[in-house]
């Protein structure tokens, strides 16, 4: 959601542009770019005059693309450095290079002014290949993400990236109360909802904490994996937020996407087979994982549920205060995926009541929620 080089009007052959294509609301900014690029124009091979609007994200972050006397091209990103930390993105692409993965190459990186020269991996995303309409179509592509999943996963050390811990994990959830009831819904619980919330957050919390710890890029999904292109291999973006955290969570995030349901059906057959990967590579040696496959999909859903929780509350929070409205268009997936997920938990029966009552899902029972 964060870093996304696509956009469904891009060729993927480059088509040279004027640089006065690219706008700049910061003069200051632009003068600081312009001397960055002319001084490793030379040495990268960079033709400043083709430089264009790669894509920009949800973030301060923008991409440009410019080509190369070479025939291909870069991407350029700009990232102010006093709204964007560049630091993780550099750090994270170099591990995931060392484990092998398709991931951008930092080429050269101004740490100081915020810009960052990168390989391209083309503008074609996964999601960009994908039919909607016909789930089997795409078990090639989906097989192809969870080799990259697994390749991933066995990298994985403790000790290197930050830990998705119980503070994280509360951190994320509190964006649900904060914005998405808070500020969408105009909704502040009080009382014995609001009890109802917390026991609810502190269960999820618990229950995803118990999972065995793997790198987790935290937003694996088809629009932030790349076709192949220069490469065998699916391109991995978007990853500058990555952490070791629940080996459930990239895999609940790649079958229960932000933008894109599927029927349970292919969820269960491609989960299934991710686990059997991960179980054949030592990744389920937990509890009885690695013979149950039952209840290795209730930790994915639970863990499901702690996303679609944070998720609305991004995305709310990207259109109520960042100015996003696409964002919350996707709202009615989340709350259909939270539902389902309560639906199947009695522990999670409350929760479930209280968010129908709040949605507007079933018939008003006298909640003593306050309007804001």
């Amino acid at each position: 959601m964060r870093l996304s080089m696509s956009h469904p009007s891009l060729s993927l052959i480059p088509s040279p542009a004027p640089v006065s294509e690219v706008s700049w609301s910061d003069p200051a900014r632009q003068g600081l770019f312009q001397h960055w690029i002319a001084g490793i124009a030379a040495e990268q091979g960079l033709l400043p005059d083709t430089l264009r609007i790669a894509s920009a994200d949800a973030s301060f972050r923008r991409y440009l693309r410019v080509d190369t006397s070479q025939g291909d091209s870069r991407i350029v990103m700009d990232a102010p450095p006093d709204k964007e930390n560049s630091e993780p993105f550099v750090r994270i692409a170099a591990l995931m290079k060392s484990a092998g993965l398709n991931a951008p190459e930092v080429l050269n990186w101004h740490e100081a002014d915020g810009f960052m020269l990168l390989t391209d991996l083309g503008d074609a995303t996964m999601m960009s290949a994908i039919d909607a309409d016909r789930p089997q179509a795409n078990h090639g592509l989906y097989m192809q993400a969870v080799d990259t999943l697994v390749q991933w996963q066995l990298a994985s050390r403790p000790g290197v990236l930050p830990p998705y811990d119980a503070a994280l994990l509360n951190r994320e959830l509190s964006l649900f109360p904060d914005w998405y009831l808070g500020q969408h819904k105009k909704v502040q619980l009080e009382g014995k909802d609001k009890e109802t919330l917390d026991k609810a957050l502190a269960l999820i919390v618990q229950r995803n904490q118990a999972a065995p710890s793997v790198y987790v890029h935290r937003d694996f999904m088809p629009r932030n994996l790349m076709m192949p292109f220069q490469n065998d291999q699916l391109g991995v973006l978007d990853f500058q937020d990555a952490v070791y955290g629940p080996v459930t969570y990239d895999i609940a995030s790649l079958m229960r996407d932000a933008f894109l349901t599927w029927d349970e059906d292919f969820v269960l057959d491609i989960t299934i087979r991710y686990w059997e990967k991960a179980r054949k590579a030592g990744l389920m040696d937990f509890e009885d994982w690695h013979s149950d496959f039952g209840a290795f999909y209730r930790a994915v859903e639970w863990m499901g549920l702690q996303r679609h929780l944070k998720v609305a509350g991004i995305f709310a929070r990207l259109t109520l205060r960042d100015g996003k409205p696409k964002y919350l268009a996707d709202a009615p997936r989340f709350i259909h995926y939270i539902r389902k997920a309560c639906d199947r938990y009695r522990e999670l029966g409350p929760l479930l009541k209280l968010i129908d009552e709040i949605e507007g899902t079933t018939p008003q029972v006298g909640f003593a929620y306050g309007r804001m």
